[in-house]
This record gives structure tokens, sequence and C-alpha cells, in this order.
């Protein structure tokens, strides 16, 4: 079996494929135009968020039997397309969950410090203490969108911190520690919203104008799970007016933003899509990856 990795993965499960008996080739920068005249070679192909797979590439690559995704989104492959041409398709939901909730955690106390001001000005040599009173996240409510591996994770450690946790999520039926409700009851309750869903044709800027109207006045936004899924000109219009007093970014509509008016915003805090980012998470991802290919491979 030949696999083709598309994207940086760690060095041991590639080691560990080729254990295994597989011929694993690496091309960490290959670019759409490249991998359209390479991957018809090969019988399996492993990305990550960077490479895409959609329906083009698959037309050309006839002997594709597998598409591993080092990750937990599949937004970046034609999932339905690749299985109706007997394709498997396979993903990685439960290898960065802790890292990814970390990161969600970590923005909320950033928010409600306002540690990246602080920070700032400290840079700058300015002793600006009284400008720097903030809340503690004990005791309030956080709102979860979407409770998958990643929500469910994040709310443990919120629960841990002392915060009331209510969610809502239309496939989940019971959430132990959280209460759920409807995302109109979500949207009134919660000082913080997280979310932590996929992007689909039903969440695309699935919170926008009319969802903000509904939040709390001071309510603090975090999204680590895809961009897209809050509108970011009604964003900017709750952030400008002050209906949602802070927001934290990890993923946007178009990745790297073109338009930067978002991270001017004194009230706005952000990072490169880093969740996954971790050590730890990228050595479980590596090792989950090169299990599914060896499994796969075994048949």
């Amino acid at each position: 079996m030949k696999v083709l990795v598309c994207d940086k993965t760690e060095k041991e499960c590639i080691e560990q494929m080729r254990t295994a008996g597989l011929t694993v080739d690496t091309s960490f920068e290959i670019t759409p135009e490249e991998l359209l005249t390479v991957a018809p070679a090969y019988d399996a192909l492993v990305v990550r968020s960077r490479t895409k797979v959609r329906q083009a590439l698959i037309d050309v690559c006839p002997n594709l039997k597998l598409i591993v995704r080092g990750g937990v989104g599949l937004d970046t492959i034609d999932v339905e397309y690749a299985r109706s041409k007997g394709i498997t398709v396979k993903n990685t939901p439960l290898a960065s969950s802790a890292s990814v909730a970390e990161l969600a955690i970590g923005y909320m106390f950033m928010l409600a410090r306002s540690l990246y001001k602080a920070s700032a000005t400290m840079k700058a040599e300015k002793w600006d203490k009284k400008s720097f009173e903030g809340d503690e996240i004990g005791g309030k409510t956080l709102g979860l969108i979407g409770v998958g591996n990643i929500g469910k994770e994040t709310a443990k450690r919120a629960a841990a911190l002392g915060m009331s946790v209510v969610a809502y999520d239309p496939y989940v039926k019971e959430l132990a520690g959280a209460q759920l409700l409807s995302l109109d009851e979500l949207l009134a309750t919660a000082d913080y919203i997280s979310l932590h869903l996929p992007k689909t044709p039903e969440s695309a800027n699935m919170i926008g104008a009319e969802q903000f109207a509904k939040m709390k006045t001071g309510v603090r936004i975090i999204n680590c799970a895809r961009g897209g899924i809050i509108n970011e000109d009604a964003l900017y219009e709750a952030l400008t007016s002050g209906k949602v007093a802070g927001a934290a970014l990890d993923v946007f509509a178009e990745e790297p933003p073109t338009d930067w008016k978002l991270l001017k915003l004194e009230n706005v805090i952000g990072s490169p899509h880093i969740g996954a980012a971790t050590k730890e998470a990228q050595t479980r991802v590596g090792a989950e990856v090169a299990q599914i290919v060896i499994d796969f491979a075994k048949k």
C-alpha cells in the first residue's frame, strides 16, 4: 500500500507505518497543482488542515482507497463525494480535544483579566495598574455551542473552575455536569460563549446579528472551532457597539485573513488556528493516524 503524507506529521508516525511494511512518501509543502499530478500513484493520503481533498483531486486518483485527516474537522475534504467513490475517510477526533479545550479556557482567563492589554502596557514600560480591574470566571455561566469531544473537555475544565455550564447541541440528549438549553436560552443566559462544533451548511453563519441581539450585554465570545460559524461582520458590529465585551478567535472565515479589522480592535485577541498545536496533541494525532492506516492496510 502506497501512502502520501501531504502535511507535517510526526516522524515516529511515518516510521511506524514504514515498519508495518507500507510505502510512505512525504511532501509537506506540496501545492494543490503538484498534488493533482502526484497523488494518482497513491492508495492513501494523509492530510492536515493545509491540504484540501476536493472532487477534482479525487477524480484523478483511481487507486485512492483511504483519506486520513490528522485532526478533528473534515471540512477540507469532500467527504460524501469520496465515500460515493468507495473511498474511506477517517479523522482523529479525540487526539487534540484536551489541547483545544485548554486554549478555550486560557482565552477566558485572558478576556476576564485583560491580560493581553496588561502585558502590552508593561512592554511599553507603563505601570497602569488602575486600568486593569477584571472579573473572576468562577461563578459565571459558560455557554457551550456544540458538545462533542472538545466541548465535553471544555465543560469539565470550566466546572472545575466553579463556572456554571449550559450547552446547546441538537444531537446531544444529556450531558453530565451541564444543563442543555435551546440556542436562544443559551444566548440569553451565558456570560461566556464558546463554540465547539463543525462548520456545515447548517452551522455556517449561525451566529449573526439576530443572535448577538439576544445575548447579554457584556458577553465574551471564544471561537476555537471553525471560521465562518460566526458572521464576522456582525461580530465586528457587536464588539464596537459594546454588546460583546471581548472576543478570542483562533479561527477565521478566511485563513489567513485578508481583512484584519477584527484583530485590530482592542477588545479582540487572536491566534493563527493553533488549537491543536501542542506537543502532546501532535504526538497523539500522529499515533492515531499511523494506527488507522496500518489497520486499513491489513484488511
